[in-house]
């Protein structure tokens, strides 16, 4: 028998491809498009991917191994254009210490580490290696955003950073990475619940367009933020 997506999979899956188009328009409309250009193609490729893969499913089927295929390594590549995504933002913040060179390596050495030790898990595996390591990849670069995203905001934070809409795109992906974390977490902790869990993952996709979109169209990039609001920072 044959597993298909149900009425609420495409739904979700819609919702969050149109809330991705829609920060593509937000950013334009509101001169944004250049100035975080890296957040705008990793959602530029996220609607390609995601018509993409409509087109693939159409044709073969949700478990044909084209799909399959198309979904992890797609999915594999867009992990690592949010990973970039991410870094840039590293240098909108650091972008007063000239650290752009320094913030550049440390991306590709990172990136390379991640790769080197997902590679390092999965080559046990005699067989379809390539695809088990697109695969670790994508869930070590999640925890390594993790841990990038809260040692950002702990820098916007100490340097008192007041542009408010830096500051909400660097939260909402605190808050984006945070929930994939405690998902995955709960999922192996309650795996007799797996598919309470597995109906949040598509929904938890949607969090991060619609901060985006809501964040370029309603936060002016003059607007500024007091830190104070924002946490107390000890002296």
């Amino acid at each position: 028998m044959e597993i298909v997506l149900g009425p609420y999979e495409y739904v979700v899956w819609l919702a969050c491809t149109l809330l991705e188009i829609a920060v593509l328009v937000c950013a334009f409309k509101k001169d944004a498009l250049r100035r975080y250009i890296l957040l705008n193609v990793y959602m530029a490729a996220s609607v390609l991917v995601s018509i993409a893969r409509y087109n693939i499913l159409s044709h073969y089927g949700f478990t044909s191994k084209e799909y399959l295929y198309f979904y992890y390594y797609s999915d594999s590549l867009l992990t690592i254009a949010l990973y970039f995504a991410l870094v840039s933002l590293y240098s909108h913040i650091f972008a007063d210490l000239k650290a752009e060179r320094y913030i550049r390596l440390g991306t590709v050495l990172l990136l390379s580490g991640t790769a080197l030790f997902s590679y390092a898990v999965v080559q046990q595996f005699s067989s379809k290696l390539v695809t088990h390591f697109v695969v670790e990849l994508s869930q070590n670069l999640y925890f390594v955003g993790l841990v990038l995203t809260y040692i950002l905001w702990a820098a916007v934070l100490k340097m008192r950073e007041t542009r408010t809409r830096l500051i909400q795109l660097v939260l909402s992906m605190g808050v984006y990475f945070s929930l994939f974390a405690a998902n995955f977490a709960l999922q192996n902790l309650y795996q007799s619940r797996g598919a309470f869990f597995e109906v949040l993952t598509p929904l938890f996709g949607c969090f991060l367009p619609l901060s985006w979109a809501y964040t370029f169209w309603q936060v002016p990039e003059e607007a500024r933020t007091v830190p104070s609001q924002l946490a107390v920072v000890p002296r």
